[in-house]
């Protein structure tokens, strides 16, 4: 007999495959299923990585990738996508073309340039203009840090000032929300800026002092798209007050795995749920 139970929304991550676990879609995987949805992943990148730091990176050709998550979507509930660390300029163009067959799907974009540990690009150097043109006109949410937002913004992000400076820059390439994470900023408190259709917004919380710790932002960015997966109405655009609690959400769940980090080998922390 045919169960009754109601279907789990799906989210779906594109990004990159870390054999550790720490981060990339592994990291997404987690996070989605903090945030009740059921995690699908398509891998833009492989990596040789681990808590120690990254050593190599070899980017999927954009053809597989798209692949990947095309017959996902076909078959599949997906209510929300986050899109991680895409590699190539081609990878990035071919998303970009994705996220426009599927405008109902609301799309978190989180695209990593460098790892916290290690040279290798998670985000060709000629990527970068295609970010900016082709994939934040896509984007209900973008997330950077403060280097991601000097990379895409050309001016310096060290300060809250700064931060609502470049949240309505990259807010005007065409992004519905800009998250600007200030993890990275001194004092007492860790403040993210939010801009949201026109409005901009500080996001507070005490800071931590904390061992390095490996996929904060990956997990942050799934949060609010797993959250918007399970509380967004499907086939319709995104409430603005959804948005905004979403990332509220995330950001209070995050903050909590932060400070429970775990240490599973040489190395950075991960973040796990309990």
């Amino acid at each position: 007999m045919r169960s009754e139970r109601p279907g789990l929304p799906c989210a779906l991550a594109i990004g990159g495959l870390d054999p550790g676990g720490g981060a990339g879609v592994l990291a997404d995987l987690r996070a989605f299923a903090a945030a009740g949805a059921f995690g699908c992943a398509a891998v833009a990148l492989t990596t040789v990585q681990s808590t120690a730091g990254l050593r190599r990176v070899r980017y999927v050709p954009a053809r597989d990738v798209v692949a990947q998550a095309e017959e996902v979507l076909r078959s599949q509930r997906v209510r929300a996508l986050k899109l991680g660390a895409l590699g190539s300029r081609e990878n990035v163009s071919a998303v970009a073309r994705l996220l426009a067959r599927h405008p109902d799907v609301p799309a978190v974009v989180d695209t990593p340039i460098r790892p916290t540990r290690g040279q290798a690009r998670l985000l060709a150097a000629d990527a970068l203009a295609a970010v900016r043109r082709d994939l934040l006109p896509r984007a209900t949410l973008v997330t950077v840090n403060l280097l991601e937002a000097r990379a895409f913004t050309g001016e310096a992000v060290e300060t809250i000032g700064e931060a609502h400076d470049a949240a309505r820059t990259l807010s005007a390439a065409g992004a519905r929300a800009v998250l600007i994470k200030g993890g990275h900023m001194a004092g007492p408190a860790a403040i993210d800026v939010l801009a949201v259709d026109g409005e901009v917004m500080e996001l507070r919380a005490a800071r931590l002092a904390l061992a390095p710790t490996h996929g904060t932002g990956c997990t942050f960015a799934s949060l609010i798209a797993g959250r918007l997966a399970v509380r967004a109405s499907p086939r319709s655009r995104v409430d603005r007050d959804d948005l905004v609690a979403a990332v509220r959400w995330a950001k209070r769940v995050h903050h909590a795995a932060l400070a429970r980090a775990v240490d599973v080998g040489r190395g950075m922390r991960v973040i796990v749920f309990a």
